[in-house]
């Protein structure tokens, strides 16, 4: 049976489990503004639990296409209280963050998981999470910045480079000390990629097990999702959700998502029928 290590819990991973986003941030593609405050955002946080969210993921930087960078001191100043709040919730908390920093002052205030685009490339950033034994680590793939990379993304095989990207990450942090439970793995839908290349990466999706560890994958409301629909980002609720459910039929064990009880209720219907449970036998996780 597989687990995810965190600093707190070891999640168990025989079933998907849904992460809950709540975006601390006046500029995030969906929802800025819309929880930019401690409270308002950790009443976001505790709707998203009762709805059925099972971890929470907290950031305080915009990593939509064209974002400015947010310097670490105010980055963290978003969401201490957030992180402060969250960890006294009773479920995994995550910090979305590609800071050294900030990922040191969130592990210090409880997080147990640290959700990094930038797969722990910044200076500091392996010691940080070797340091706290326990937390759970993402690591994902991006090509270029979140100011640059929708600028014509370009590969020459796109699940080559993404699986050689993260193959490289895992050796490094391998080498640090850092053990596998502790790590997930996420081939950055959106980030530096076309429409193509995403659903390219949707259908082989499950060569990504062959690395033994477990996926995480967020469609959530993704610009992908609207050009394939023509739909506004406030619209694409029933798009990520079906999205949620396909990267779960290919091998995915936590989705990301805004729409956390229209994915919930998919997902209870899809267990009932006993596909997801016929599936799930298939794979090679």
């Amino acid at each position: 049976m597989q687990h995810w290590q965190t600093t707190r819990f070891r999640i168990d991973l025989s079933r998907p489990r849904v992460m809950g986003i709540v975006n601390v941030t006046p500029d995030s593609f969906s929802d800025g503004g819309r929880h930019d405050t401690t409270a308002a955002a950790l009443r976001h946080a505790e709707q998203l639990l009762t709805e059925g969210a099972e971890i929470l993921d907290i950031g305080g930087e915009s990593t939509r296409p064209g974002s400015p960078t947010v310097p670490p001191a105010e980055e963290w100043a978003r969401i201490q209280g957030v992180i402060e709040g969250a960890v006294k919730l009773g479920v995994p908390v995550s910090v979305d963050t590609c800071k050294t920093e900030v990922m040191q002052r969130a592990l210090d205030a409880g997080a147990d998981i640290v959700n990094d685009i930038r797969a722990l490339l910044a200076p500091g950033a392996l010691e940080v999470v070797r340091s706290h034994g326990r937390c759970g680590i993402c690591l994902m793939h991006m090509q270029g910045d979140p100011d640059t990379m929708q600028q014509a993304p370009s590969y020459s095989d796109v699940m080559a480079e993404v699986s050689a990207f993260l193959s490289a990450r895992l050796e490094a942090v391998r080498q640090a000390g850092i053990a596998d439970e502790r790590i997930t793995l996420d081939p950055g839908i959106g980030f530096g990629k076309t429409p193509e290349h995403n659903f390219l990466l949707m259908r082989r999706q499950r060569e990504l097990l062959s690395f033994g560890l477990p996926l995480l994958l967020g469609w959530s409301r993704k610009s992908t999702l609207g050009q394939l629909t023509g739909r506004p980002v406030d619209q694409r609720q029933v798009a990520s959700v079906v999205a949620a459910l396909a990267a779960i039929e290919q091998g995915a064990r936590i989705v990301r998502v805004h729409d956390v009880g229209a994915t919930v209720d998919a997902l209870k219907v899809w267990e009932a029928s006993g596909l997801l449970d016929a599936r799930q036998n298939s794979a090679t996780i």
